[in-house]
């Protein structure tokens, strides 16, 4: 967090957060892991809506971006 711009960042990991592009639904205990998984995005969501309504700028970075595109975004939302 970047308290003084009031940026807040989060590394999300692709399986836990249901990336897009590379989420995986495990076989053995599906049902589990679905609400599981699920119940993370909606904290997530409720997370990144929170932050805002408290004039929060939230940025989410997915673990298989690029470090540096990431650090870019980041830069840019602090300056």
């Amino acid at each position: 967090m970047f308290t003084k711009a009031r940026v807040a960042v989060y590394v999300d990991g692709c399986f836990w957060h249901r990336c897009p592009a590379h989420a995986t639904s495990p076989k053995a205990n599906s049902t589990w892991w679905r609400e599981k998984l699920d119940a993370n995005v909606r904290r997530d969501r409720d997370t990144d809506q929170r932050l805002a309504e408290a004039g929060w700028k939230v940025i989410r970075v997915w673990e298989h971006e690029d470090p540096v595109v990431a650090a870019d975004r980041i830069e840019s939302a602090v300056s």
